[in-house]
């Protein structure tokens, strides 16, 4: 049975990066993890996928990523729940059997490799037969105010910003997609695609910048009041809601009124924050 949406919901309502909330309800739709699964997640993150499949399901879960420090977040945040594996991997060269998994979770990571076919195949590999993949990747056509600063540069000086507090999109990516581009790496590694979206269109300025380069670095030093790190925490699911006083449920209310009119799949051609895939393994 589906996990309903209104669960996804309550998961990611006190998100303020509303492509994640997209990702996320399409990472729930296109795996339809059911609690016999065992799924991979790579890169897992700070485990916030993790976290809301064992939140859903009792699927046996495996989180792997190449960056230590990422690993030591993600213990600490989902490494005390039952039956979730935390180990660090390289994409290219996953320490795990072949046809293992029925589902792999590869979401912001092909962005990030020199050789995304690599990646995949080794995806591919671990995949049982029949097994999903999702991919989701920054769409190459990006709106405008998701990153105004990237935009002008890469619209008047073709260039971009890549580190740093200003990098936006292009935050320590090696490329960004075009829905042909990302098809075409996945037929390339050996999967069958099933479904392709684009979504978020609509958003607050700068929310990018804000979330990421402003927002995050204060909530993960620790410089953020409770109440403010408490509505801000993507781990924790049933705390009471904050007060309207918050400045961050304020800002939230103002990202979702920009977010009232995105859908999740676009039409072909608009601008997006995300491009989504569903690929599957043949049988």
């Amino acid at each position: 049975m589906p996990i309903p949406k209104s669960t996804i919901q309550h998961m990611t309502r006190n998100e303020a990066d509303m492509a994640f909330k997209k990702r996320v309800e399409t990472i729930f739709e296109w795996v339809d993890p059911r609690d016999d699964m065992t799924i991979l997640d790579m890169p897992c993150g700070r485990g916030f996928y993790l976290n809301m499949l064992r939140y859903t399901t009792q699927a046996t879960l495996i989180g792997a990523d190449l960056d230590e420090e990422v690993i030591h977040k993600a213990r600490a945040n989902v490494g005390h729940l039952p039956d979730v594996a935390l180990l660090r991997a390289n994409i290219y060269t996953l320490p795990f059997p072949d046809n293992t998994f029925d589902a792999v979770i590869l979401s912001e990571v092909l962005e990030h490799i020199d050789d995304d076919v690599a990646g995949l195949r080794e995806a591919l590999r671990v995949l049982k037969p029949g097994g999903v993949a999702v991919l989701t990747v920054p769409n190459a056509n990006y709106p405008f105010w998701w990153d105004p600063i990237n935009k002008t540069l890469e619209t008047v000086f073709k260039t971009h910003i890549q580190h740093g507090v200003f990098a936006g999109i292009w935050a320590n990516h090696v490329r960004l997609y075009t829905p042909e581009q990302l098809r075409s790496a996945a037929l390339g590694a050996g999967f069958e695609v099933e479904a392709e979206r684009a979504f978020t269109h609509h958003s607050f300025p700068f929310i990018h910048n804000l979330v990421y380069g402003i927002g995050k670095p204060l909530l993960e030093r620790g410089a953020l009041p409770k109440g403010m790190a408490q509505t801000a925490d993507r781990t924790q699911f049933d705390q009471p809601d904050a007060s309207w006083y918050n400045p961050i449920k304020l800002g939230l209310a103002a990202f979702n009124w920009f977010d009232r009119k995105n859908v999740l799949d676009e039409p072909p051609g608009r601008s997006t924050v995300n491009l989504a895939l569903k690929a599957r393994k043949p049988r």
